[in-house]
């Protein structure tokens, strides 16, 4: 069965999912619709979480990874209730945003910078800098 899951990092290596903390457990929600995933992760966004991306997946695999994980799980059907995130949200995710990634790359000292040559030139940088905000 195809069900609906909130993701952080979406497609990335740093890949994570939203739970919902239940005492001391924390559950994943299954949406069987993606209309109501993609309001709850809208409601998310209301309380200042941070933005999730809704993915279609299998329930099994979903299933598995929460057994994996020791994670509960719970299906939010299309006729059930309008689902609304807790209103305290948790400080820390087991995970980290991308962009907190290339902050905590981009201060490492001096003596600790990466050995490897950069992609692209500063000028090339720049060029696509300068035609980016030329969209904006």
């Amino acid at each position: 069965m195809r069900v609906f899951v909130l993701l952080f990092n979406a497609r990335t290596e740093n890949e994570g999912i939203h739970t919902i903390q239940v005492g001391e457990r924390n559950k994943v929600l299954m949406f069987e619709s993606e209309d109501d995933a993609t309001r709850f992760a809208l409601m998310l966004e209301a309380q200042d979480f941070l933005s999730p991306t809704v993915e279609a997946i299998d329930s099994e695999e979903v299933k598995e990874f929460c057994q994996a994980a020791d994670y509960d799980w719970e299906l939010v059907q299309n006729d059930s209730a309008l689902a609304i995130p807790p209103e305290i949200n948790v400080e820390e995710t087991d995970w980290k945003l991308e962009s907190q990634e290339d902050v905590a790359e981009e201060t490492l000292p001096r003596n600790q910078e990466s050995q490897e040559k950069p992609e692209l030139s500063d000028s090339e940088l720049d060029s696509i800098r300068r035609k980016l905000e030329g969209l904006l």
